[in-house]
């Protein structure tokens, strides 16, 4: 997957490079063909992954039993997908606007 944000048919894919233990959570640009995501939570016990599937659904204002890890389960590279975004953050939107 070559592009960092994707959007098919009813969901945003996502293919992010994780930074657990951030002073925050937000985005923080690229890193190489993955968006870089900085989150509060330590990558213990899935904590990390409880958390991103969280602040994602937030973000993109789903339940969060519509966001789900494709792979990466155990490591800083991730696939994520949201079906059905109601929102989709300015970050990404930007994202998909210049692909577009």
């Amino acid at each position: 997957m070559s592009q960092a944000v994707r959007l098919e048919d009813d969901s945003l894919w996502l293919s992010l490079y994780l930074q657990p233990k951030a002073s925050r959570d937000q985005f923080s640009g690229r890193h190489g063909d993955e968006m870089r995501l900085a989150i509060t939570a330590p990558p213990v016990a899935g904590q990390a992954n409880a958390h991103l599937i969280k602040w994602l659904a937030k973000r993109c204002r789903v339940p969060k039993s519509r966001v789900s890890i494709i792979g990466g389960e155990t490591s800083r590279h991730k696939r994520v997908r949201v079906v059905q975004p109601r929102e989709i953050p300015a970050e990404l939107a930007d994202l998909l606007a210049d692909s577009a």
